[in-house]
């Protein structure tokens, strides 16, 4: 170490034999390092750019296997293999400025302690501790820190490598650079600071002048690295609440979380699980998961997002139903690391987004159970069943359209099972199994969507215009989110027909009895038409209003979605320039509700597959196909 510190004094004497004054030789020495360094800039300069090059591809892998650090790390160490990327190489310059710190600190002792050398520059003694002397040479350590805040901050703008990178990287480079350069210009002579004051602001220098030389603009894809950024921070956001870190850390669900995966694991040979985004999703398996507990001895393991599910209650009345708490975001990782013979699942686009299938099995078969009976290829996404083994169908418009649309994108052809709607069987049996009374005064719901230009937002007061003098009770059943988010509107509209004692706005939703004991049903596009209408066989008045379309090339289908047709087979529509018509309209059906109690009743037994008994045909489907895989 002596041989090189010795080596670097002369250097700096052979400057100083130049400059005849020891500050310039600093900064002449401080340059002709950087010079000499210009081989390993430039090398770090085309590694930093490479690595940005690679961080679109890079987000694509963290987005692909969002959560699981191992087959994140895995994937990141071919990608830096097969590009030839050394991720250590942003090191080196922090490193040699460390170590010829380190000899520039034991140059200048020397230095000081040569009879041959003035330390003094410009009236300063270059030989100073700020720390011993103290008075005006506390701006040695100042300046120094400075400095390094200078070269900090325009790293972090104009930096190849260090602009990309995150806050918390960037700022905690900036903290502990400011730090030490504080820190040892308070305890090393004014030397030592000078360099490094020096150092700092030709490193700034340098780093225009390669930007100028090699631009990153002529290789990175700036474009293409925001919408990874962009792509990546949303997968980040998911599931995530607004709150503190005291809120995160009382959070009883965090720690609940992290159990219920745990637990999750710990189980082997896992036959049957459901998942289900939220409580209300349980409806939808019921039918389902009951007749396999009736007459199977299956264990059935229930995935939620939601803390709050009823079926955590239900777990407590019945041991073979496993349910777990699982956000959002944890899902993710579960998802990937899967181990089930069966995940049934009522959400669409399974790998088109943040949820993907199973990296651990590529044997398990993935059941799409649907929570609608209208048509996928109108209100969903385009391909958003394309990654499902199996699908639940509800009545033959359903197989019609999978069909076609196999055919129209030359995707596999999925396993479509004759399935029903277990929900419509319990609806039209909780119906069925009650009194009804005919209504004295005949009853009118109006039942809007919450979609853009609905009822309420388009012409709900033309609708009670036209009704208010007729001899009805009309009920006004908003959607949940219009009371959450008009509700002001809401209240106004109690006010302006609070004298019309016929005309009721509701916004309590705990009772389904106003659905059910209405003699007619005016809506746009909700499905509550189809549950109405099929449970109770009467007839439902349509509103024109724009259509919902989710998938925008549905046209391509050779099909035409049932959520048209349909309209004017369980009842009628009315277009929006013709709202003057919908008393007549409404007489007119509600006279002829005996014969759409027999045409519905046709309409139901024609398109919905298996009335009353989905759940055993459901249930059925599923012990075989677990039982073909215990024979195989």
């Amino acid at each position: 170490m002596s041989y090189i510190i010795g080596i670097f004094k002369a250097i700096v004497d052979f400057c100083y034999y130049l400059c005849k004054d020891y500050g310039l030789a600093i900064i002449l020495f401080t340059l002709i390092s950087k010079i000499i360094l210009i081989p390993v800039s430039i090398w770090v300069q085309k590694n930093s750019i490479k690595m940005v090059k690679l961080q679109p591809e890079i987000n694509q892998i963290k987005a692909k296997y969002f959560g699981d650090k191992d087959a994140i790390a895995d994937e990141e160490g071919k990608l830096y293999k097969r590009e030839n990327y050394k991720p250590l190489a942003t090191l080196i310059p922090m490193i040699i400025q460390l170590v010829l710190l380190m000899i520039v600190i034991e140059a200048i002792k020397a230095g000081i302690e040569d009879p041959n050398i003035d330390m003094n520059s410009f009236g300063v003694d270059l030989s100073t501790v700020p720390n011993v002397a103290k008075g005006l040479f506390i701006l040695s350590p100042i300046l120094a820190g400075l400095s390094s805040l200078i070269m900090c901050v325009t790293q972090n703008i104009s930096n190849v490598l260090q602009s990309e990178q995150s806050n918390a990287n960037k700022y905690g480079v900036l903290i502990f650079s400011v730090a030490l350069s504080l820190y040892l210009g308070w305890f090393v002579p004014v030397g030592v600071a000078l360099y490094w004051i020096a150092s700092n602001l030709m490193s700034i220098a340098q780093m225009y002048i390669l930007n100028f030389a090699i631009n990153p603009k002529k290789y990175i894809d700036y474009e293409a690295l925001e919408e990874s950024k962009k792509a990546l921070a949303e997968l980040g956001s998911i599931g995530e609440k607004k709150q503190n870190i005291f809120q995160r850390l009382s959070d009883p669900n965090i720690k609940r979380e992290r159990a219920d995966y745990k637990k999750f694991f710990s189980i082997v040979n896992k036959h049957l699980v459901f998942y289900s985004e939220s409580g209300g999703f349980y409806k939808y398996y019921r039918g389902l998961i009951e007749w396999l507990l009736a007459n199977t001895n299956l264990t059935i393991h229930y995935i939620t997002s939601d803390p709050d599910d009823a079926v955590f209650e239900l777990s407590g009345k019945e041991s073979r139903i496993k349910p777990y708490y699982i956000g959002e975001k944890r899902l993710i990782t579960l998802m990937m690391k899967m181990d089930a013979d069966i995940v049934a699942m009522t959400m669409p686009d399974i790998e088109n987004f943040h949820i993907k299938r199973s990296y651990v099995r590529k044997d398990i078969e993935y059941l799409y159970i649907p929570h609608y009976m209208d048509s996928a290829n109108l209100t969903m996404r385009k391909g958003c069943l394309d990654h499902y083994d199996t699908v639940f169908c509800t009545g033959r418009h359903q197989v019609e359209e999978a069909r076609k649309t196999e055919e129209a994108y030359n995707t596999k052809e999925k396993k479509l099972i004759e399935w029903g709607y277990c929900l419509l069987d319990e609806m039209i049996a909780d119906y069925e199994s009650k009194p009804h009374k005919e209504n004295e005064t005949k009853q009118i719901l109006i039942a809007p969507s919450w979609q853009a230009d609905n009822i309420v937002d388009s012409c709900l007061e033309d609708i009670l215009n036209a009704l208010k003098d007729k001899n009805y009770n009309i009920i006004v059943r908003p959607h949940p989110q219009h009371v959450r988010h008009r509700g002001e509107y809401m209240e106004a509209l109690k006010e302006k027909y609070k004298s019309s004692p016929n005309i009721e706005i509701q916004t309590d939703f705990s009772s389904s009895s106003t659905v059910m004991d209405s003699d007619l049903i005016i809506t746009d596009w909700s499905s509550i038409a189809y549950e109405f209408a099929f449970t109770t066989k009467r007839p439902v008045l349509f509103i024109n209003t724009p259509m919902k379309v989710m998938n925008p090339e549905y046209t391509r289908i050779d099909t035409v979605p049932i959520n048209i047709w349909m309209r004017d087979k369980i009842g009628a529509s009315i277009d929006l320039d013709k709202l003057g018509t919908v008393g007549e309209k409404a007489d007119e059906l509600i006279q002829k509700t005996p014969e759409y109690n027999e045409i519905i009743r046709e309409f139901v037994n024609e398109y919905v597959y298996n009335p009353g008994h989905s759940a055993e045909v459901g249930g059925k489907y599923i012990m075989e196909s677990l039982m073909k895989r215990k024979a195989n």
